[in-house]
């Protein structure tokens, strides 16, 4: 039993056969025009039969009647509209393969010798007739050879000129550890051959150059550098220490160093590293350099106490100071103190042979004056400290700087300049010479045997000597007792003391027998 596409009309139940073979002639333009298309001309002279309804026969699959859920070829469904979007079908297998360039050229000269529009000669050969303007176009601009098909894209490789690829190359054979970014700069920089990192890598890639991943190890702390942006911002402090090379004493240097400018705003030397020294110091530079805002200092037990309030903190706190204090440790913290250690220790003090310890106090300081106004600083753009730390006050630096001994370092070094000493004689039928080197006199005698001596200069030249050593202008801080006879004497033995002066003398018989 067919069912019959039309809804409102039942199935005839018993069609008979003549009934059936006479539908498709009397009803093919009708049932032509139910789907959507032009009737043939066999189907337009069928005369349809009277009162009979029409259906294509199943014989035809052209004609085939679809089912009653099925929508109509040709029109949108009657009962299930078709889902829109994207999705994945099986490929056609009656793909048109891609023409060969001898078929377009071909076509095209068919398409020139017929004279016909290109949209009716494209509709004849099944293409698009914008296809036969770009083959014509190409044709007209390339020849022949313009009907091949080009590789779609950017041309691999390096798109640089030939000359900045030969230059990356060489520069790369010359140098081989330079890095990309490397060369690139240095082709900017000199040649003017401009030309990237990436492209750079390019160019050493198409050369034969392949990444190579090497085990490194793990690389230091980068140096990080720091300063405050005026003076008396922030001040560093630290001590050193050396010893006195003819008494074979260890004694102790405290400074204080403007953060900014680098300039020695105080000093002092000392037998002992008490806190004491460390406070009449900073008093000193206190007094001739104002107050500063911080100071910086090490864990030191000078400066920190790791009980309570150290009294170098309580004298910060009573002037409106903030002390800073490095991490432990850490010595690159006070890096610029540190490095005027090491200037100090290779300028003057390895060199230099000091008397006692007020020789030392002084020659340091004479040093400190040549640092501070006379000695150019590569860490401030080669000026001197007290450039930068009296740029408000150009005439406290020109009055202060008329202070410096023109030879301060000279100073330092070697001390007051001694007149040459040369003594010759005889004594009996022997004669002898007496000769100065330096600090040590050596006495020559007849067979040539040198011995070395010692001679104490009286009082009065001594005095008149220490009266020509220039003073220094840093501020120097001293505990009492600095500098003088009592500072430089030997410490006393063991269980003896100061106060055993003080105490009477007793009597013999009553240490033995005891007071009655």
């Amino acid at each position: 039993m067919t069912e019959s596409p039309y809804p409102n009309q039942q199935p005839n139940p018993n069609p008979t056969p003549a009934a059936s073979a006479s539908m498709p002639a009397a009803g093919g333009a009708a049932a032509a025009a139910e789907r959507g298309r032009s009737p043939s001309a066999a189907e337009a002279a069928a005369p349809p039969a009277a009162g009979t309804p029409t259906a294509p026969s199943t014989a035809d699959p052209r004609t085939a009647v679809p089912l009653a859920d099925e929508p109509l070829p040709g029109r949108a469904g009657a009962y299930q509209r078709r889902r829109r979007g994207r999705r994945l079908v099986a490929k056609s297998a009656n793909t048109t393969s891609p023409t060969t360039p001898e078929q377009r050229l071909l076509l095209l000269d068919t398409w020139q010798r017929s004279g016909l529009p290109a949209g009716d000669f494209a509709a004849l050969v099944g293409m698009s007739k914008h296809t036969l303007y770009a083959w014509k176009q190409r044709f007209d601009q390339h020849g022949p050879g313009g009907l091949v098909d080009q590789p779609r894209g950017a041309r691999p490789g390096s798109r640089l000129p030939e000359l900045t690829q030969r230059t990356i190359v060489m520069l790369k054979k010359a140098h081989p550890d330079w890095g990309c970014q490397k060369i690139s700069d240095m082709l900017l920089r000199g040649p003017a051959l401009p030309a990237s990192a990436a492209a750079v890598a390019r160019v050493l890639h198409e050369a034969g150059y392949e990444l190579e991943e090497v085990p490194t190890r793990p690389h230091p702390d980068k140096v990080r550098h720091f300063e405050r942006a005026r003076p008396n911002q922030l001040w560093q402090t630290d001590l050193f220490t050396f010893v006195l090379k003819r008494q074979n004493r260890r004694v102790y240097l405290v400074a204080f160093m403007d953060d900014h400018s680098r300039f020695i705003v105080g000093y002092g030397l000392h037998a002992s590293q008490s806190t004491a020294l460390v406070l009449e110091v900073l008093r000193a530079a206190l007094t001739s350099h104002g107050v500063p805002e911080e100071i910086l200092t090490d864990n030191g037990s000078q400066y920190v106490t790791w009980r309570g309030t150290s009294a170098f903190h309580k004298e910060l706190d009573k002037r409106g100071i903030r002390q800073v204090v490095a991490a432990p440790r850490r010595p690159q913290t006070l890096g610029k103190i540190e490095r005027f250690w090491g200037t100090l220790w290779r300028e003057c003090v390895e060199s230099a042979v000091f008397l006692d310890l007020g020789d030392a106090q002084r020659r340091i300081g004479l040093f400190i004056d040549h640092y501070n106004f006379q000695r150019p600083h590569q860490g401030i753009d080669g000026l001197v400290p007290a450039d930068r730390f009296f740029q408000a006050a150009p005439q406290v630096r020109q009055t202060l700087q008329a202070r410096v001994a023109a030879q301060a370092l000279e100073l330092a070094r070697h001390g007051l300049p001694k007149a040459p000493f040369y003594l010759t004689g005889q004594v009996g039928d022997q004669p002898f010479s007496l000769h100065a080197e330096g600090e040590r006199v050596f006495l020559t005698g007849a067979q040539g045997a040198r011995q070395e001596i010692d001679l104490v200069p009286p009082a009065a030249p001594r005095n008149r000597a220490e009266a020509e050593w220039p003073q220094p202008v840093c501020p120097q801080g001293q505990v009492v007792g600095l500098g003088t006879a009592a500072a430089n004497a030997e410490p006393p033995a063991p269980g003896t003391s100061a106060l055993d002066d003080l105490v009477p003398p007793q009597d013999e018989a009553d240490e033995e027998g005891g007071l009655p």
